[in-house]
């Protein structure tokens, strides 16, 4: 039996994620400018709404048709709905099926609708679902339809398209180990950074043309901290920490009113409170609305504690509300500004307590940096985020207290990531009124097949089955899969169907 050479693993690996990553890396480029514009464009037209009220009354009436075209178009395509990282991570993982075109033309332009309404999403959502559906594209494109490569290829898209979005490649790169997948296997970063580092350089040689800025942040200067300062991330991470416990008890009491004590008001009309909500708030002030991306920039300058207090109440009930709804959008960013808001309060207070001015910004990115901690769950994503994209060089130790803070405070009250919220609520309305099937059998990885020269971590294996042993049939042995290898497996899934049809396309088709 001859062993699949490792070098053509590493060979596919490389070739899959760069094309995926460049592809993700030109096509979210293009995105950005179109969201640039567009929210310029919103911003524009809520001040000429608060100058020419009479135009309010039109402006209702358009939001009443969007909220049911939104309606229809959600019902019929449920992958288009709610935050991109979420969708993103039940596809990369198994759990939805995924038609890629479809989704790609979607969200792009869905969620570019929301800009354009004002609503508090980001754009880093749609991002990495685009990049999944753009890697899911390139695979196939290349021929690799079959096998375990579709999803690596979906992982490099996925990656390349919160790197592109964010401008922190690390960052990107961990988003695949920590988030996507839960996991650490050579192929995977392999994968991984090759469509990282190629969306970098088409991002990088693309904003330059576009006139698109391929960071988050600007670059800022922060004063360190002494080790006897270390009480300030302390207390941020205690803070943001114990938010993030209310903040999702507050997500799971909005899920449970609008998705079950009224299941059965439509769906359009859940759609359009928040649209009107956010046209009224919109009218009173454009910060309380749209990514919050200009918002914690306009942060580092200040701001009065009691519009910094309604900020807060308004945004994390927009958020919430919009996410639960299903808008097509992100919430990584308006998260990011929820931490900055707060960080801001905090700032504000211990300022007047006597605390030097030149400590305000240093609270708002460890109160980012927190927030990514303690409410995504992420904490190598955290500290890998606040050094590329807030320059927090000289911030390491206390970048490193508050995270580890947020998450532990977090932890303690057995409070889950927001994504992870997010996804249960999306599974649970998909798996309503249907039973799963649980069984054992025994598999043989066949000749030329997907699995044969990998081992088991680099696997993909179907959504709900375990290997729960190997046994060598062929004259090799090792961790590494041959041709004749029997794999006693056991699965619990919502779809045999689908579950089996994976797994062939990873072994081979069985007897």
């Amino acid at each position: 039996m001859k062993k699949l050479p490792i070098v053509k693993h590493i060979g596919i690996g490389l070739l899959l994620g760069g094309v995926a990553g460049a592809v993700t890396g030109a096509v979210i480029t293009l995105y950005k400018f179109c969201a640039k514009h567009i929210i310029h464009l919103s911003e524009e037209g809520y001040a000429f709404l608060r100058h020419n009220p009479l135009w309010i009354l039109p402006a209702v009436a358009a939001l009443v048709g969007l909220a049911v075209v939104l309606g229809y178009i959600y019902r019929r395509t449920t992958n288009l709905r709610g935050g991109g990282i979420p969708t993103a991570i039940a596809v990369l993982r198994g759990w939805l099926p995924f038609q890629w075109l479809r989704n790609a033309v979607g969200i792009f332009t869905l969620s570019l609708t929301t800009f354009l309404v004002g609503v508090p999403l980001g754009n880093e959502g749609p991002s990495v679902q685009l990049g999944t559906a753009l890697g899911k594209g390139c695979t196939k494109l290349m021929g690799r339809r079959r096998g375990g490569w579709i999803r690596y290829g979906m992982t490099g898209g996925a990656c390349a398209g919160f790197a592109t979005a964010t401008g922190a490649p690390l960052s990107g790169i961990l988003f695949a180990v920590e988030e996507a997948h839960h996991r650490v296997s050579p192929l995977l970063l392999l994968v991984a950074t090759a469509a990282v580092s190629a969306s970098r350089l088409v991002s990088d040689l693309l904003s330059s043309l576009l006139g698109v800025s391929s960071t988050l942040f600007p670059a800022m200067s922060l004063r360190p901290l002494s080790a006897a300062e270390c009480w300030i991330p302390l207390v941020v991470g205690v803070l943001i920490g114990l938010f993030a416990v209310a903040f999702l008890s507050f997500y799971r009491g909005m899920a449970h009113l609008l998705n079950h004590k009224l299941a059965k008001v439509p769906d359009w009309s859940k759609i359009l409170i928040i649209l009107l909500l956010t046209l009224g708030m919109g009218l009173v002030s454009y910060s309380h609305i749209s990514t919050g991306h200009e918002l914690i920039l306009s942060l580092f300058d200040g701001e009065a504690v009691l519009v910094l207090v309604a900020l807060l109440l308004v945004r994390t009930t927009l958020t919430v509300g919009a996410n639960v709804t299903n808008l097509t959008g992100g919430i990584f960013l308006p998260l990011l500004a929820i931490g900055a808001i707060l960080s801001a309060l905090f700032a504000e207070g211990v300022t007047a307590l006597g605390l030097d001015a030149s400590y305000y910004p240093v609270i708002l990115v460890l109160g980012i940096t927190a927030c990514i901690g303690g409410m995504m769950k992420m904490p190598l994503t955290a500290v890998a985020f606040a050094v590329e994209a807030l320059s927090a060089y000289e911030l390491i130790l206390p970048i490193l207290l508050v995270t580890a803070v947020s998450y532990g405070t977090a932890e303690l009250f057995d409070a889950v990531s927001i994504n992870d919220r997010v996804l249960d609520t999306r599974l649970e309305q998909i798996r309503e009124g249907r039973s799963r099937t649980v069984a054992e059998t025994t598999v043989t990885v066949q000749p030329l097949s997907f699995a044969v020269g990998k081992e088991i971590r680099d696997i993909f294996w179907p959504d709900g089955l375990f290997v729960l042993s190997v046994d060598k049939k062929g004259a090799l042995g090792g961790k590494t899969l041959h041709e004749g290898d029997e794999l006693r497996v056991r699965y619990a899934t919502f779809d045999e169907k689908r579950l089996k049809r994976e797994l062939a396309a990873i072994l081979g088709k069985q007897e």
